[in-house]
């Protein structure tokens, strides 16, 4: 199972074609694409046409859902930002180490657009479908 982050979810509704959006168009035929509350939250916060955010919202209910904080998450998220602070990489968002985290827990890859999530590939062991 893949998680698709944010910033994929955000291109793939622009239409922009990029190696990230097709790989996303390919893999939600031939794979499942899971979701959580994170995810959903990032990605509907940012439509302001109701619309559109109709339309985002039944992408999103389609998907596999999961919770992606608890406290066991919680915990290792934290313990993931604090290795990531002491070798020297500057965590501009939170929530980034938290989906990085659960998707580690849980053995998902992730399917991201964002350069946050390099080192915890490289540092953490992040799975990355590329």
């Amino acid at each position: 199972m893949i998680v698709a982050d944010t910033s994929v979810w955000i291109d793939y509704v622009k239409g922009i074609e990029a190696p990230h959006t097709n790989l996303l168009d390919h893999e939600l035929v031939h794979n499942r694409i899971i979701t959580g509350d994170l995810i959903i939250t990032e990605f509907l916060q940012g439509f302001r046409n109701n619309k559109d955010y109709e339309a985002a919202k039944e992408i999103m209910e389609s998907l596999e859902y999961f919770d992606f904080v608890g406290k066991e998450i919680a915990l290792q998220s934290a313990q993931n930002f604090r290795r990531l602070q002491r070798s020297g990489i500057t965590v501009r968002k939170t929530i980034d180490v938290i989906i990085a985290t659960f998707c580690i827990e849980n053995g998902f890859e992730l399917l991201h657009n964002d350069c946050d999530f390099d080192p915890m590939e490289e540092l953490l062991g992040l799975e990355v479908r590329r």
